[in-house]
């Protein structure tokens, strides 16, 4: 662990573990659904949910994705559409709306400096060394990443490191920002990931979520069942924030969710393995003409969280090491993970 890791440790991740924490607070209790509560009548599209809950639909989508909202999947498939007892509890949590819209409060790189009161260039630091993570991100109209933080995460930070707001900054984290390092898109991925994982029990779900983190031809590398690797990619979850108007943003969004790290992507080369594993298990990926009966995805109930099958502390910037595969596993684990990949920039221009 470098100086500026133990430095920033007791941050980096914190807003993952409230989540999760408030998500199980608030959760729905699955024994209290009646039959009705799968029926059309008993949710709304997301769209009529954020109207009635008073939020954006980049707040709303934000709000989802920390698990603060819960969301029923359909029977027959389609958009995930919100529980009316769901919106029901939000709009009777004291001060709806405003306590609502606060927690899903985002705050760009100035903004987000202005808050403790320091300057972008020292918040800029602190984001790049990890001591700050980002929740989402956007592009604006050239293209540059445009990185969002939780205005509630700034200010606890603010409150609980303020040796680190101002004076001169630590050896380590001076010696991470001189060599150009920067863990703000990984760590991102990281939070992304962990919270992708925390809302399926769909072993294949689960892997087409690790699979997402690698390009074509990394996965192509793991995976080489073009039709397991047809169903992974069917299977991944919805791309990240924000809605690029034209292909290169997509492109560019679509760049930054896959790892670029050399280490970075030999962890999800493994953790893809191991979910593979799980879910071969449980079902063969479908082929053409197979009419095969298999295990279904199992069921899980509107609102409730399945702690992740990670290995290691998937919350916490990707920092965790493997515990070691199971027995018989260690072979097939290098024999298709293979060399890995030159580190590839970010898309271009950087939010500054």
């Amino acid at each position: 662990m470098t100086a500026t890791e133990a430095t920033c440790g007791r941050t980096t991740g914190t807003y993952t573990n409230r989540r999760r924490r408030t998500a199980r607070g608030h959760a729905p209790d699955p024994r209290a659904a009646g039959p009705a509560a799968a029926g059309p009548a008993a949710t709304v599209a997301s769209g009529r949910a954020a109207q009635k809950l008073g939020l954006k639909r980049g707040e709303f989508d934000l709000a989802v994705h920390l698990g603060l909202i819960g969301t029923e999947a359909p029977p027959g498939g389609g958009n995930p559409r919100v529980g009316r007892a769901e919106i029901d509890r939000l709009r009777a949590t004291a001060g709806f709306p405003d306590s609502l819209r606060d927690t899903v409060r985002t705050a760009g790189t100035a903004e987000a400096a202005a808050l403790p009161g320091i300057s972008p260039v020292r918040f800029t630091g602190l984001a790049r060394v990890g001591c700050v993570s980002p929740v989402a991100f956007s592009l604006n109209r050239y293209r540059a990443v445009v990185w969002l933080y939780l205005v509630e995460e700034l200010t606890a930070f603010a409150a609980r490191e303020p040796e680190l707001l101002g004076g001169r900054a630590p050896d380590g984290m001076r010696a991470v920002l001189k060599a150009g390092g920067d863990r703000r898109a990984r760590n991102w991925r990281a939070h992304r990931t962990g919270r992708l994982l925390g809302r399926t029990a769909d072993p294949w779900a689960r892997a087409a979520v690790r699979a997402s983190a690698l390009d074509p031809v990394q996965l192509a590398e793991v995976v080489d069942d073009p039709y397991e690797r047809a169903y992974l990619v069917r299977m991944r979850p919805a791309g990240a924030f924000g809605r690029p108007g034209s292909v290169s943003g997509r492109e560019a969004m679509e760049q930054l969710i896959q790892a670029d790290d050399p280490d970075e992507i030999l962890w999800c080369r493994v953790n893809l393995v191991r979910e593979l594993d799980r879910a071969r298990e449980c079902r063969p990926a479908p082929r053409p003409g197979d009419g095969r009966p298999r295990c279904g995805p199992a069921a899980v109930p509107p609102g409730l969280r399945v702690p992740p099958r990670s290995v290691g502390r998937e919350g916490r910037g990707g920092h965790g090491r493997p515990t070691g595969p199971r027995p018989g596993l260690r072979l097939r684990l290098f024999s298709r993970l293979g060399p890995g990949r030159a580190a590839r920039p970010l898309p271009s221009g950087r939010d500054r």
